[in-house]
């Protein structure tokens, strides 16, 4: 009897070494996979701070308004001559072309529907 227990025993130590090699190699491989993740990381984070930078540098107003200026053609319009309803003429008023500040201001409407379908929806409608 005792070397049934005695051949139990050992069997139950050997497979505890077993399970604690495994859980230890499980942990080793984790440990190489965290280190790999951590790099990507702080790598990621080297890019964010370029890409960051370069946005602030994009995104400045003046470097705006220089490539709206001579990509675009726009000039830099006073923001009184944008803002101000009074400098626009009222309606059936004549303007002489030099004494006010807003030269040409013209809206163009459509009364076309954008799509085909809703006008006749419209017209059937009664509208």
């Amino acid at each position: 009897m005792v070397r049934i227990l005695n051949f139990a025993c050992f069997v139950v130590a050997a497979l505890c070494c077993l399970g604690l090699y495994h859980v230890s190699e499980e942990t080793r491989v984790a440990r190489v996979q965290l280190g790999v993740v951590e790099k990507r990381i702080v790598d990621d984070d080297a890019a964010m701070k370029v890409l960051q930078a370069d946005w602030e540098r994009e995104t400045e107003p003046g470097h705006i308004q220089a490539l709206a200026q001579t990509r675009l053609g726009l000039s830099d319009t006073p923001t009184v001559a944008l803002a101000s309803f009074d400098s626009l003429p009222h309606r059936g008023e004549a303007v002489a072309a030099g004494s006010a500040p807003v030269v040409a201001a013209s809206v163009v409407a459509s009364n076309q529907a954008v799509d085909p379908h809703l006008h006749l929806v419209a017209a059937h409608a009664g509208n």
